[in-house]
């Protein structure tokens, strides 16, 4: 809204000075505050996601990759050529 009243050529202090000024918060209470709304974001999250796309998301970790290719040996590795 400052941005408006900016370009619009009004004072920019109008509308600050009837807000009172924020008491400092602990920091136990930002913790609570960022707890909470973490828990609505999952809350949200998962509303939006279906029950297939829940399960993969919470399965992903147990999914199965294939084995790495090749090793770790190279072909100009000279500890491994024998002969």
């Amino acid at each position: 809204m400052s941005f408006l009243r900016r370009l619009l050529g009004g004072d920019e202090r109008d509308g600050d000075a009837d807000l009172p000024a924020a008491p400092p918060i602990s920091d136990e209470e930002a913790d609570a505050a960022e707890r909470e709304h973490e828990r609505e974001m999952l809350h949200a999250e998962s509303e939006r996601l279906d029950d297939l796309r829940q399960r993969q998301l919470r399965y992903a970790a147990h999914a199965w990759t294939p084995p790495e290719q090749g090793g770790e040996r190279r072909a100009d590795d000279e500890a491994s050529t024998t002969g």
